[in-house]
This record gives C-alpha cells, structure tokens and sequence, in this order.
C-alpha cells in the first residue's frame, strides 16, 4: 500500500470512529478491551493522533512524550477527538515525503510509518468503538489486514520490549488464506521473535484463517480463526503479545 492509501484508510476509520463513539455513549463497556469505557477508548486514540501529528508536523527528531490524556468527556470529548483526527490526516496529507522525523518500527520513510502506523492504531480502536454497539463491526479490507499483520509480527514484536518468548526455541506459523504470499514464520526463543515471510521451517503450531481475523485476533480482539499443531503456543500469544 502507498503512504496516500494509508492516509485514506486513517481518515475513514477515525470518521468510523467517532461516529461510533458518539452513537454508544462514552460510558459504554468496550467488550474488546474490558477495562475501558468508551471514553478511555476515545482519550486514548486522540492521545496518540495528537502525539503522532507533533512527530510529523513539528519535525521531532527524537522520542517525545504524549500532551496526556484531557480531562474531557462526552460531546467535548467527541470534539476534541475530531479535531485531533483531523490535524493529524491533514498533516499526513500534506507533509513532504522527504519529512525527517522520529519513528519507531522501520519503514521506507518517516511519513510512510506514520501514516501506516496511525492508519492500523486507528482501525483496531474503530473495531472497538464499533463492538460497544453490539452487532457486528464493519470489515477489514483484506489487503489492509495483511499488511497489519506483517507490521505486527515483523514490526512490533521484532523489538526487544516483546515478552512472546519461549524457553525452548517454537516456531509459529501464521497464514492468511485468502491472500496470496501472506504467510509468516515465526521462530520463537528466549530472545524476541523473530519473522520471516513464508515457509521458511517447519512450524510446531499453525494460525489460519482470512487475512481480517488473522489481524483482529493476533491483536487479541477476536479468538483465532484456527489453531493446528500445538495449542500452547497460541495460548502462549494470548497470555504475552500484548504491545507495551
């Protein structure tokens, strides 16, 4: 995917997002992330959509912290979550490729992760903004989803602050079946994982299913699609992929 559709994808969700938000009411339950209210889900995003933006827009060339969580709820808090959203896919939109910024996951450029990254943050949060609806949350496009879950697994827990680790070496395999070359191999030790893309060694436990619950569930939004080989090392995914 380039940057533009990246760019376009942040702009729907965050649409989808709010509308959702607004719909539930920020006191509702947020079933895929229980220890939020549907205002944690909302401070938190437009949080992260600020700090992002400051990188970008500002040209930070080292770690920043986040301005903190408002003080703010209800129809102020949806405001401040629109503007926030808005800056930031303005700011993506018209930054020049050339930006020289902070990231934090390896990509072609500065503005390629931040817009790949700021799309994916805000797609999953959208999904639970969606599910304190109840009903059925709208799909994830199957290119995009793969693409997510090439971030998470070579991105996210390629990084030492990964805690999916095994005291004997395991190799995960995860497949997307509707989508072509959209498999990963995972080797898992003491160290952080490490990923490569196809079938490069025989795998003790297999992950499958379509390229959108693939993403949601490795986010451990949804159970996985289906589990073959040993179960414990999905378990194990469960219990310790959460991204800190």
């Amino acid at each position: 995917m380039e940057t533009a559709d990246f760019v376009r994808t942040l702009d729907r969700e965050g649409l989808l997002l709010a509308a959702a938000a607004e719909e539930a009411g920020t006191d509702a339950k947020v079933p895929t992330c229980p220890q939020w209210q549907v205002r944690d889900l909302v401070r938190h995003t437009g949080t992260v959509h600020r700090w992002a933006a400051a990188f970008v827009a500002e040209g930070h060339t080292s770690y920043q912290p986040d301005g903190g969580l408002p003080d703010l709820d209800g129809a102020e808090l949806l405001t401040w979550f629109r503007e926030g959203h808005r800056h930031l896919v303005d700011t993506l939109a018209g930054a020049p490729a050339d930006v020289e910024c902070w990231h934090f996951l390896p990509a072609p450029s500065p503005l390629a992760f931040w817009a790949r990254r700021q799309a994916h943050e805000t797609t999953i949060h959208r999904f639970d903004a969606q599910s304190a609806l109840g009903g059925t949350p709208d799909t994830i496009e199957t290119g995009f989803a793969a693409d997510g879950v090439d971030e998470l697994l070579r991105g996210f827990h390629a990084r030492s602050k990964s805690r999916v680790r095994s005291a004997e070496p395991r190799v995960l395999r995860v497949r997307a079946i509707d989508t072509a070359d959209a498999v990963w191999t995972v080797r898992l030790s003491q160290e952080p994982p490490v990923t490569e893309r196809g079938d490069t060694a025989p795998a003790d436990c297999e992950i499958s299913g379509p390229a959108d619950l693939l993403y949601l569930s490795l986010w451990n939004r949804v159970p996985f699609p289906q589990v073959s080989g040993d179960a414990s090392i999905g378990a194990l995914w469960r219990e310790k992929s959460a991204v800190i």
